[in-house]
């Protein structure tokens, strides 16, 4: 069975809460009955509750119900907002021109409104300078304070050490 509201002969339940072409509440009905006014209106019957007890149906044009159904979902898509997860890279021994270009993209990310992962990459014997990547993810949610927060607080994850960043509410 597909996906979407049963119409017409589909409809399990004995009997039906039955609302006709105008929005006008009739009552309950039998399921057979409701059929026979929706096919004398040149209609569909289609279950538009079907968690009531019992089943709440429409007499209605089906395929203008898909339409205009389909016509709000893409509005409420269009209105919705995405927010993606950028991650930006830095070494334990970065320099401070590097740390300001990268704090400028994180800044930009988080203007954007999405979430930034602030990652501080260990490779070989930098593993001895943990403290320095830890004073490194301060300094970020320092300078970051007035247009994010942090939601993930440092962790470490091998030779990675994460942080989460995300935009205030404006």
């Amino acid at each position: 069975m597909d996906k979407g509201p049963r119409i017409n002969a589909n409809i399990s339940a004995k009997e039906v809460r039955l609302i006709n072409e105008k929005g006008e509440q009739l009552g309950v009905y039998p399921t057979s009955n409701a059929l026979k006014l929706a096919q004398e209106a040149g209609l569909d019957l289609v279950e538009v509750s079907p968690g009531a007890k019992p089943p709440v149906c429409k007499i209605i044009d089906y395929g203008k119900y898909k339409y205009w159904k389909k016509k709000k979902e893409h509005v409420a898509k269009k209105h919705q907002t995405v927010i993606h997860l950028k991650e930006v890279k830095f070494r334990p021994r970065i320099d401070i021109h590097d740390f300001q270009v990268k704090m400028k993209k994180i800044r930009e990310f988080l203007d954007e409104g999405n979430k930034v992962k602030a990652s501080v990459v260990f490779r070989g014997r930098e593993m001895a300078y943990q403290e320095q990547g830890s004073k490194i993810l301060e300094k970020i949610s320092q300078e970051v304070s007035d247009v994010g927060k942090v939601d993930i607080l440092p962790k470490r994850e091998g030779r990675i050490l994460t942080m989460v960043l995300s935009a205030l509410k404006s």
